[in-house]
């Protein structure tokens, strides 16, 4: 049995989440996966986060968003200790499908 890192979780996570916003079928997909696995009352928070991206692309606030989501993600780790496998999978996942296109 594999030790996965839940920090390195969320923060590949949140990048993966933030990096999908100029996508919207991508986007809708990895924040979709979000809701399912940490509960439906991060949907605001991920529609508010790309709405504000979309709204200044090129300001830096990717990296101000993608730190956000990265305590967000840990915290709810913490709760549901369950999501971490399946929030790797769906990074790794999402990586592989945005590096073959």
């Amino acid at each position: 049995m594999s030790v996965i890192h839940h920090p390195r979780v969320a923060w590949d996570t949140a990048r993966t989440l933030v990096g999908a916003v100029p996508d919207d079928e991508r986007f809708r997909s990895i924040a979709g996966e979000l809701e399912r696995l940490l509960g439906g009352g991060v949907a605001q928070s991920l529609r508010e986060t790309r709405d504000r991206l979309r709204s200044a692309p090129d300001d830096g606030r990717d990296l101000i968003e993608a730190g956000v989501w990265r305590v967000r993600i840990e915290d709810a780790l913490r709760s549901h200790p369950d999501a971490v496998e399946p929030l790797r999978r769906l990074t790794t996942h999402a990586q592989s499908r945005s590096s073959s296109s």
